[in-house]
């Protein structure tokens, strides 16, 4: 067993007026591995955005500016995360849904590390330079 310690005693994080929280059902049932670069930065606004229901109510304008996305690129990543069933969106309000049944084939799905005889698995920096390199393509 794992003995865990505070490092930062006075950094401990702590929920004050508004609070957003993913599942860890997001990362054990496959979610984040499903979704694409311009899915996973729309959805994490959105919880961000959200209010403890869920919903938020920014405009594709204000969304597009905010996270450097085409409006292609938001109804895209918007339309897929509707059917994906983990938002919905009536127009003008969004909804972070709860989350769904896990995603076929992801479940208990171990995540693969580049590694090399010398150097051992590569650093979690890597791992997320590496899938984020798109979204800083268009800049």
């Amino acid at each position: 067993m794992i003995h865990k310690k505070i490092l930062a005693p006075e950094r401990i994080r702590q929920i004050e007026s508004s609070f957003s929280f993913i599942p860890h059902r997001f990362l054990t049932d496959g979610f984040l591995a499903a979704l694409s670069q311009h899915e996973l930065l729309l959805y994490f606004f959105l919880i961000l955005a959200a209010d403890r229901c869920g919903l938020s109510f920014y405009s594709y304008n204000s969304i597009c500016s905010l996270l450097d996305l085409s409006v292609d690129q938001y109804l895209k990543a918007r339309d897929s995360l509707v059917g994906k069933d983990l938002i919905a969106f009536d127009g003008t309000i969004f909804q972070v849904l709860s989350l769904p049944a896990p995603l076929n084939g992801y479940r208990r799905r171990k995540p693969r590390l580049e590694c090399s005889r010398n150097k051992g698995p590569v650093p979690i920096a890597k791992v997320f330079q590496k899938s984020l390199k798109g979204l800083t393509h268009g800049r």
